[in-house]
């Protein structure tokens, strides 16, 4: 029996400020976000792997319209990433762990998606 490893996953744009209370800052998305430094953003980790494929974001390209579908895909492409999933929370140690985006849309992004995933299944 594998024991779940206790993390507290939230998400926030990466423009937002800076805190304490972010613990472990890992960057979810495949492209780097416009306008923010790499000393600024002050990232634990850049994770493309994690982040929807490339032909899946082009398709969503930020439609709500397409949002319930794609949360599916992309749940469907997660399950295939148990091991880097895994992985992070290895790395979060404990600490809370912040998945960064750079999406516009605080309702309809894959950083959603993905916080759900981590919640349901680590």
């Amino acid at each position: 029996m594998v024991q779940k490893k206790s993390v507290s996953v939230q998400i926030k744009r990466i423009y937002e400020n800076i805190s304490d209370e972010d613990g472990y800052r890992i960057l979810v998305d495949r492209l780097w976000p416009r306008g923010i430094s790499k000393e600024t953003a002050r990232l634990d980790e850049w994770s493309k792997e994690i982040a929807p494929s490339t032909i899946l974001r082009k398709w969503f390209n930020h439609d709500p319209e397409k949002f319930a579908e794609f949360s599916n895909r992309y749940a469907d492409e997660l399950t295939e990433k148990h091991s880097e999933l895994q992985q992070l929370i290895n790395r979060a140690d404990g600490r809370q762990l912040t998945l960064l985006y750079a999406a516009r849309d605080n309702k309809h992004n894959h950083a959603i998606v993905l916080k759900h995933f981590l919640d349901e299944h680590f």
